[in-house]
């Protein structure tokens, strides 16, 4: 099994030296061929940077060109990974071959602008999971995955590093999804919860998947990602809320239709925010008083719980979904929204984001380059 520990690090002298992504999988290239003496069957290739997906289908693309005359070793396995340091890109390759192995770390200088200053945050990503079809929302456990699509949710049971599909169930969701769908997976224990347009489920995942549906016109439970939860009503056949929202404390209230909301816990109250179907996010006070309009932020937002200054509200970009996404957390203070960490760019539009826990996101990116939408955990760290 490989181990990857503490590599990125590694000062600059232990790694050798590229001048950008390409030549850096030349470089790794050579030395393959030149240890396993072919090109390799069996290999892995991993994002762990900032940079989006895209970079990574390019460095393989690279290697593989570069691998193109070379006789296959059927012996060997290789793993890659694409990661970063403060200054510095890293392509880090581990390759086996029987009891042999060897790891190799090409590095080329980040173009970072002399004099900004470093933001508080730095957001991680990790890939859990990709496929053809839409993910709408995904669970994951040490021994088990859950992931909702349009029309089926699936179970996976763990079996050492590979997921293997134990149990697929069909949905009895809506005959017309909207061209962006939206269904939302709760999972507390072995027990999970399904919220669809017009239709609620409920199951367990204890022995094997069992689920049971209904139509319903309840409201769905919007986690913010810390403690607080708000009931809000799906508009059917729409990918958006209509509005009516029920309070933890039962209070009914009324406000604009929105795609999603993040809350924000403070002296006085719970404050929300929510992002609008007409492109603002605004943010209401614990009484539910709109208290200001934040712009140029996408229709997805979540509250993450940072070290660095408590809660963050992780948001994406304006824009349509045919353009590549970023995400990036923002600190929330008197009626404005400040930077807290740098965008972290995707290869295609973000078509889910959900709070996985206090601190961490679930993003589903959707590539158009390699037609797959893929899973990423999304977490914070302090610089």
């Amino acid at each position: 099994m490989f181990r990857l520990a503490t590599l990125v690090l590694l000062i600059a002298q232990a790694a050798l030296a590229a001048d950008d992504l390409p030549s850096a999988a030349r470089e790794l290239a050579r030395r393959t061929a030149a240890f396993l003496g072919g090109r390799v069957p069996s290999e892995t290739w991993r994002n762990r940077s900032a940079l989006p997906d895209s970079e990574l289908d390019r460095a393989r693309r690279e290697f593989h060109a570069a691998l193109a005359d070379s006789a296959p070793n059927p012996g060997a396995e290789i793993r890659l990974t694409l990661s970063e340091n403060a200054s510095q890109y890293l392509l880090i390759e581990e390759a086996r071959a029987g009891e042999e192995s060897q790891t190799w770390i090409v590095s080329w200088n980040r173009n970072v602008p002399a004099g900004l200053p470093s933001p508080a945050l730095t957001l991680d990503r990790k890939l859990v999971w990709e496929q053809d079809e839409p993910i709408l929302d995904l669970a994951v456990w040490d021994t088990g995955l859950l992931v909702l699509s349009p029309a089926r949710l699936a179970l996976y049971g763990r079996q050492g590093t590979q997921w293997s599909l134990l149990r697929q169930l069909t949905l009895p969701g809506p005959h017309n999804w909207p061209r962006d769908p939206r269904a939302r997976l709760r999972r507390t224990g072995s027990h999970i919860e399904i919220f669809l347009p017009g239709t609620a489920c409920q199951g367990d995942t204890v022995s094997s998947l069992s689920l049971e549906c209904h139509p319903s016109s309840d409201p769905w439970v919007l986690d913010s990602g810390n403690r607080s939860l708000l009931l809000a009503y799906f508009t059917t056949g729409r990918n958006y809320f209509d509005g009516r929202v029920v309070l933890q404390e039962g209070n009914h209230k009324t406000v604009p239709p929105f795609y999603s909301a993040a809350a924000l816990e403070q002296p006085d109250g719970t404050s929300w925010l929510l992002a609008l179907t007409d492109g603002q996010t605004e943010l209401f006070n614990s009484a539910w008083e709109p208290v200001t309009s934040i712009p140029n932020w996408g229709s997805d937002i979540v509250t993450l719980n940072t070290c660095a200054a408590g809660l963050e509200i992780l948001a994406g970009r304006p824009g349509d979904n045919s353009q590549p996404d970023t995400l990036q957390t923002f600190s929330v203070a008197n009626g404005s929204a400040l930077p807290a960490s740098s965008p972290l760019p995707f290869a295609g539009a973000i078509t889910a984001l959900w709070p996985t826990s206090p601190s961490s996101a679930l993003a589903v990116a959707y590539d158009p380059t390699a037609h797959k939408y893929r899973a990423y955990v999304v977490t914070p760290a302090c610089n």
